[in-house]
C-alpha cells in the first residue's frame, strides 16, 4: 500500500474548489465586437483620382457577401460597380450618392464575419434576477445587441440613392447652377445627362412660373414637359407615293455595290462659262439657253458607256435562267423633285445628241415636270440614272437602284477646298462626289470602278470629251 502525501491530497482539493471559479471568469454577458474593416477605393483608371457615387445598392446595417454590389461610381471615363471582397455587414457609408469619392480613401466600413468564433449564448451564474435601471442601479446592464443573423435587410435602395448618368463635370454644373439632375432628362447614349440638357433645364426654369413645383419624377420633369398630343390620322398613299413604294420594295432585292470618287470641276467651269458667253451673246445658232453642269455630265456618261455597254444593260429574271438585256439605246433618266414629288424622266437617244441638245431636252422635261404635265413616254424605257441630290444639300449619297437598271450615279454638292498644284501649290480647286450603286449580281467592283473614273476623266478634261463626240 502506498501511503498518501498530505500536500499533494491538499494540493487537488484546493485546485478541485477553485475550478468553477475559473470557468466563471472565461464567461461574458456580451458576444464580442466583428473587427471593423474600412473598405477603400481602389484604383479604377490611370490618373483618376476621385470620382462620383452615382448609387448605393446597399445601406447600413445590411449584410453583404464576397462579389456582392456595393456602389457605382462614374468617372470621366467609365462608369464601374464596386464590389465587396468581404463578407459581413455594412456599418458605414462614407459617402452619399452624388458626392465625390477619393481614391484610397475609405468607402465604406464592414464587419467582417468569420474573424472571431460564434459567441455562445449569454450564460445565467446565479438565480437572482438582474436589477433593472427602475431599481436605482449606478451601472445597469448594457442591452445586448442584435447577432447579425437577425438584421433585417432590403434589396430595394431609398429613391435618393439612384441618379441619373453624368459625368462629374456635368454634375458640378448642376450644383453650380442649383438644380437637381434626377429633374432632368438626358439625350446622350443610355439616357445620360450632357451639358446641353443641364443649359436648357436651367434656362426653362427662369421662364418657369415661380409658383409652379418641381415635379418629383424626372417624367415629369418641366424640362420635357410637352402639350397635348393631337389625335394620330390614318392618310392612304397618293399614287405617285404608291408606284414610289412599289419601285422602292422591289430594288431591295439588288445587291447594290457602292463607289464613290471626287470629280474636280474647274476645267469643266471654264469651258462653260465661254459656251454660256457664247448663247448669251446671240452668236450662237442654237436656240438653248445657258446650261448648267447636268448636260456636261449626261454626255460624259453616255461616252463612257460606249466602253462599258454592260452599265447600260437589264437584268431579266423572268425566265428559267437569268440573262442580260444589252440596250444601244443611252435614255438617261435625271431624278427631279417636283411639286408632285420624286420623278425620273429621262432623255431619250443620248450617245446621238449633242451637249446643247441635251440641254434643251433636259430644260423642257424640268418645266413640265415642274408643271405636272410630263407625258408616260417621258418615264418610260429608261436605261440608267442621274440623281443630283447635291442642288439641295449633301456631298455623298448612297442612290438606290430601280429593278429595270444595274447602275445609278448619284451626285453631291459643289464644294471649293485647297489643293495642290502640279508645283506643289496651294490653289483652290472645286469638286463635287460622284457616288455610284451598280447591281452586283451582275456588275463587279473593277467594272464599276473603269466605268467611274473614265466618266471621271472626260468631266476634269472636256476638250477630251468634245474630241470623242461624234
Amino acid at each position: 500500500m502506498w501511503a498518501l502525501n498530505p500536500s499533494r491530497v491538499m494540493s487537488r482539493r484546493l485546485a478541485a474548489a477553485y475550478t468553477p471559479n475559473l470557468a466563471r471568469r472565461r464567461l461574458h454577458l456580451t458576444p464580442a465586437p466583428f473587427a471593423v474593416k474600412p473598405f477603400f477605393l481602389a484604383d479604377i483608371g490611370e490618373g483618376i483620382r476621385e470620382c462620383e457615387v452615382i448609387q448605393w445598392f446597399v445601406q447600413p446595417g445590411a449584410r453583404v457577401e464576397q462579389f456582392d454590389k456595393l456602389c457605382e461610381v462614374q468617372s470621366d471615363k467609365a462608369s464601374v460597380e464596386i464590389t465587396s471582397r468581404f463578407d459581413g455587414v455594412i456599418k458605414k457609408l462614407y459617402y452619399d450618392a452624388g458626392e465625390m469619392a477619393l481614391v484610397g480613401k475609405p468607402l465604406v466600413d464592414i464587419d467582417i464575419e468569420g474573424e472571431v468564433a460564434e459567441e455562445p449564448a449569454p450564460i445565467k451564474l446565479e438565480d437572482t434576477p438582474a436589477p433593472t435601471p427602475a431599481e436605482g442601479s449606478k451601472s445597469p446592464i448594457p442591452q445586448t445587441p442584435p447577432a447579425a443573423s437577425t438584421v433585417i435587410t432590403t434589396d430595394i435602395p431609398p429613391e435618393h440613392i439612384h441618379s441619373k448618368l453624368a459625368t462629374p463635370a456635368v454634375r458640378r454644373i448642376c450644383k453650380e447652377l442649383g438644380v437637381e439632375i434626377t429633374h432632368i432628362q438626358g439625350t446622350g447614349k443610355d439616357g445620360r445627362v450632357l451639358k446641353e440638357d443641364v443649359a436648357a433645364f436651367a434656362e426653362h426654369l427662369k421662364s418657369y412660373q415661380t409658383t409652379a413645383e418641381l415635379p418629383e419624377t424626372p417624367a415629369q420633369s418641366p424640362s420635357i414637359a410637352l402639350p397635348p398630343l393631337a389625335s394620330e390620322t390614318t392618310t392612304q398613299l397618293s399614287p405617285m407615293q404608291m408606284q414610289m413604294f412599289k419601285t422602292m420594295t422591289k430594288s431591295l432585292s439588288i445587291p447594290h455595290f457602292l463607289f464613290s470618287d471626287e470629280v474636280h470641276l474647274d476645267p469643266l467651269t471654264a469651258c462653260r462659262t465661254r459656251i454660256n458667253a457664247e448663247l448669251i451673246s446671240g452668236n450662237s445658232t442654237q436656240s438653248a439657253q445657258k446650261i448648267s453642269y447636268m448636260p456636261f455630265f449626261i454626255k460624259a456618261m453616255s461616252l463612257a458607256l460606249q466602253k462599258y455597254p454592260i452599265l447600260n444593260a437589264k437584268l431579266n429574271t423572268d425566265g428559267d435562267k437569268p440573262s442580260l438585256v444589252m440596250r444601244p439605246q443611252h435614255n438617261i433618266g435625271v431624278a427631279m423633285d417636283t411639286p408632285a414629288g420624286l420623278i425620273v424622266p429621262n432623255i431619250k437617244n443620248v450617245q446621238n445628241l449633242s451637249i446643247l441638245e441635251i440641254g434643251e431636252e433636259l430644260l423642257r422635261l424640268q418645266k413640265a415636270g415642274a408643271a405636272g404635265k410630263l407625258s408616260p413616254l417621258d418615264l418610260k424605257s429608261g436605261t440608267i440614272t442621274i440623281s443630283n441630290i447635291g442642288n439641295i444639300g449633301g456631298r455623298v449619297v448612297s442612290p438606290v437602284i430601280v429593278n429595270s437598271e444595274v447602275a445609278i450615279l448619284g451626285i453631291g454638292k459643289a464644294k471649293t477646298s485647297p489643293a495642290f498644284d502640279t508645283h506643289g501649290a496651294v490653289v483652290p480647286k472645286t469638286g463635287m462626289v460622284f457616288s455610284w450603286s451598280a447591281d452586283h449580281r451582275v456588275i463587279d467592283g473593277a467594272t464599276m470602278a473603269r466605268m467611274a473614273t473614265l466618266m471621271k476623266e472626260y468631266v476634269e478634261k472636256p476638250e477630251l470629251m468634245l474630241a470623242r463626240m461624234k
